[in-house]
């Protein structure tokens, strides 16, 4: 494995991901909208047939929830059909293929953590459209790996962290949701934990890919402002306050097999680095 193709490379994801294999010295061909369509399936297999990658991680995606819900076609067009496209090229190619997923697959009713093997049931266009991108990437590609991750921050892109830090300049105080629990995720353990399951030449399936542990939106607030000195208060809330287009999941915590550590030791890193 020497040669890493990755759609959606300059995405949040993306970026961190590149870092983290050019570190192990791997060949990156790195690709975007710019320079091969995912939508279009012509252009994914000439794209792959020049480039010849030992592998294609998938993290390109349409991944605005609220508007996914006015804008389905154009959410099933990049997160469906263009996981298909890249499926069906990878798997003509026998190229193994990475895909990244997320807890918005599942209905949110459990109280339990969900495993890899529980019933999805999607509630928004946005997890429906990556359910479709899931279900066809099985259907193609034998020789594939899907993760799952949820509530995922990093330095290079917007995310929850970053919004909050910045709300708290503006706001007297601050109204977060306490009534919704998830697993928060660093794009830089992500990216470590996709390379480990690579190189590990663990067995192709679905994995879950959070941090471990679980918080709600405002119990992560509130460690974010702890770390950061933030002093502007913070109060909670119901879900029922904020109006969206897209439902959110209740209850979002995944189990991680131990693939990733604790979501609270990652901030830690995260704000350290952010700080210097």
């Amino acid at each position: 494995m020497k040669n890493i193709l990755i759609t959606g490379a300059n995405g949040m994801l993306g970026q961190d991901l590149v870092s983290c294999l050019k570190e192990k010295s791997y060949n990156i061909i790195e690709t975007d909208i710019h320079n091969m369509d995912i939508t279009d399936e012509a252009s994914v297999i000439t794209f792959l047939s020049e480039t010849s990658p030992d592998v294609v991680i998938h993290t390109a995606a349409y991944t605005t929830v609220d508007k996914a819900e006015e804008d389905k076609d154009k959410a099933f067009l990049i997160n469906g059909k263009g996981s298909e496209n890249l499926a069906k090229a990878t798997a003509k190619l026998d190229i193994p293929i990475f895909a990244i997923s997320t807890d918005y697959v599942f209905d949110g009713t459990k109280t339990i953590p969900y495993l890899p093997t529980d019933k999805t049931s999607p509630q928004t266009v946005y997890g429906e459209s990556k359910l479709a991108g899931e279900v066809a990437i099985q259907k193609y590609n034998p020789k594939h790996y899907i993760a799952r991750t949820s509530w995922l921050y990093g330095h290079k892109g917007k995310n929850f962290v970053e919004t909050m830090i910045d709300l708290s300049k503006k706001m007297p105080e601050l109204k977060v949701v306490n009534d919704q629990k998830g697993c928060p995720t660093w794009t830089v353990d992500l990216s470590k934990t996709i390379i480990n399951i690579l190189e590990k030449g663990m067995p192709y399936g679905i994995y879950h890919t959070c941090g471990a542990g679980q918080t709600t939106w405002y119990d992560f607030t509130l460690k974010i402002f702890e770390l950061m000195k933030i002093t502007t208060p913070v109060k909670a809330c119901s879900s029922e306050e904020f109006t969206c287009p897209a439902k959110r999941p209740a209850y979002s915590v995944m189990n991680n097999g131990g693939l990733l550590r604790n979501w609270e030791e990652a901030l830690i890193d995260y704000i350290n680095l952010r700080s210097n």
